[in-house]
């Protein structure tokens, strides 16, 4: 009741009271406000920035598919872990599984500086198996595109096949300006590139038509094309397979591309070449030059036919031999 008639005594303070009590009740609010934390983490500027309540946060960067930082997996201590991994695992494994045959290597020996080896793709087997029959100049600076949906989509699986196969990840479902972009930046870096041009495995071990992205690199950087036909990886581990079979397989090297015409003529001449190394392993060398010459190579994407003819066509699997008794006779018969 006295401080009310304080109040109301004072004319003066009686008028300002309202005034003074809210300044004295902000004041400390303020004072804090521009205080600077001493805590952890640092304020800004020794620390980061606070970020405002009222501003929506842009969505967090991933670290994983396209965007995976594989820089380190070409520096030279992991090269040479690598080439390690390659000579005391990669080789004797492939030779166990896989049993290769390497022809054509002798084709490339005098081209100097970097190449695009451009390969047909069946299975998981076709970039480990190619890179360890590549000469050693070659093996060890040669980088091979990876689809960033299947093999950067955890951690653990991008360090792997970033460590075993130099993999970069590239995006495979929609035209990416940064996968080009990362893989031309590579070839001019000295680093040759192994890509499999169909843009995924085979589903029922015939090709796929090709896309673009060997014979853009190729006229962008004015590197030639090596073209690679590999020959049963297909059987051993198919797609969809969670076994592996043992078998032998053909890996043969063809002669180098220049890339001397338009990108879009040169998608043509690189499935072409494939598939005269295709009817090479077929045959014989000089028969498939002289079908090719004519304009008479059978075609990589195989008889347009039912399911089963496709697949009879294709030969035995290793699966198939496992199952049938011995000296069994198998229908229908082949010359």
């Amino acid at each position: 009741m006295s401080s009310n008639n304080a109040a109301a005594g004072d004319p003066a303070r009686g008028s300002q009271a309202p005034a003074l009590d809210a300044g004295r009740a902000w004041a400390p609010r303020l004072r804090t406000a521009r205080r600077p934390s001493l805590g952890f983490p640092l304020s800004f500027p020794l620390g980061a920035p606070s970020w405002p309540a009222s501003v929506p946060r842009p969505p967090k960067r991933s670290a994983l598919g396209v965007d995976y930082e594989t820089a380190w997996a070409r520096r030279y201590p992991v090269r040479l872990a690598r080439a390690a991994y390659t000579e005391l695992v990669t080789k004797p494994v492939m030779a166990a599984v896989a049993q290769p045959s390497v022809v054509g290597t002798d084709r490339f020996e005098a081209v100097h500086g970097p190449v695009i080896f451009a390969a047909n793709h069946a299975s998981h087997l076709d970039a480990p198996l190619v890179l360890s029959v590549l000469p050693d100049r070659w093996r060890n600076k040669t980088v091979t595109l990876g689809a960033a949906d299947y093999f950067f989509t955890s951690r653990l699986r991008a360090l792997y096949f970033s460590f075993t196969t130099n993999a970069v990840p590239i995006d495979r479902v929609r035209v990416s300006r940064r996968s080009a972009q990362q893989a031309a930046l590579l070839i001019d870096q000295g680093w040759s590139l192994l890509i499999f041009p169909e843009g995924g495995r085979s589903p029922d071990g015939w090709a796929r038509e090709h896309r673009g992205g060997a014979a853009w690199l190729a006229a962008r950087s004015g590197r030639p094309v090596i073209p690679v036909y590999i020959k049963g990886t297909g059987r051993l581990l198919p797609r969809g397979s969670k076994r592996l079979y043992l078998g032998k397989t053909t890996v043969t090297f063809g002669a180098p591309i220049p890339p001397d015409v338009p990108a879009r003529h040169l998608v043509g001449r690189i499935e072409a070449a494939i598939a005269a190394l295709a009817d090479e392993v077929s045959t014989d060398w000089w028969s498939a030059r002289l079908r090719a010459a004519r304009g008479e190579t059978p075609s990589l994407m195989g008889p347009q036919a039912s399911e089963w003819r496709r697949a009879w066509a294709l030969g035995p699997s290793p699966k198939d031999s496992a199952r049938r008794p011995p000296g069994e006779r198998r229908w229908p018969p082949r010359p």
